[in-house]
């Protein structure tokens, strides 16, 4: 297969072969007589694992390790799953994360239609606050 086909059967565009090549994710397929690399069904499958686990939130650098993992024998399941673990750990302090600011922003929003004297708006106090931190006292 050629490179276009390659990335549309797996749903890419062909930059991201290449690097994918570059990267070492992907080996670097003979070429053709022409010139043309010419990629087997393999490849196709490769970049579809990569793409899922990019979707998983798998960094390019761990999806290298999972490769190789995917490629080793029976112990490659406890190290597959060692690395999935760390990820989940860190996508949970992420949605933990992300969570507390949207709570923030919830209460901030809930506080717009109250009268003026009873908002709390926390981008406006901290603006304030920093303009006090700043302001020479007497001044």
């Amino acid at each position: 297969m050629r490179t276009a086909e390659v990335a549309a059967r797996a749903g890419v565009n062909p930059q991201t072969l290449r690097y994918y090549e570059r990267r070492g994710l992907l080996p670097t397929p003979p070429r053709a007589p022409s010139g043309y690399r010419a990629y087997d069904d393999t490849a196709v499958r490769v970049v579809r694992f990569v793409k899922r686990a990019q979707q998983l939130g798998f960094t390019l650098d761990e999806i290298e390790s999972l490769l190789e993992l995917a490629a080793g024998g029976p112990d490659a399941c406890e190290a597959a799953q060692a690395v999935a673990q760390e990820r989940r750990r860190d996508l949970d302090d992420k949605i933990e994360s992300l969570v507390a600011m949207r709570d923030s922003l919830v209460r901030m929003l809930e506080t717009c239609a109250r009268p003026r004297a009873e908002r709390e708006c926390p981008l406006l106090m901290a603006i304030e606050d920093e303009r006090d931190r700043t302001v020479p006292d007497g001044g």
